[in-house]
C-alpha cells in the first residue's frame, strides 16, 4: 500500500473536490481519495493505492477535472 499527498490549486467548493476525488478514484490501483479543500489556497489531496502509481497518472486526472498542482 502507498500513500501519496499532492497540492492541487484552483479548488473552491465541495462540487470541485468531489469532480477531483471522481477522477483520481478511477485510477487504476487507487484505494482511496482525501480532499482537504481550501478555498483561498492550495488544497491537500491524499491519494492511497494498492501499490505505486505514476505520478503523471494522478496529474493527468487532476487536469481532467479541471485543476493542476499547486507550484
Amino acid at each position: 500500500m502507498s500513500t501519496t499527498t499532492y497540492m492541487v490549486q484552483g479548488m473552491t467548493c465541495g462540487h470541485c473536490a468531489a469532480a477531483v476525488k471522481d477522477e483520481i478514484g478511477a485510477v487504476p490501483g487507487v484505494t482511496d481519495v482525501d480532499v482537504d479543500l481550501v478555498p483561498e489556497g492550495a488544497s491537500r489531496v491524499t491519494v492511497q493505492a494498492d501499490g505505486p502509481i505514476e505520478d503523471s497518472q494522478v496529474i493527468a486526472a487532476i487536469a481532467e477535472a479541471g485543476y493542476e498542482l499547486a507550484p
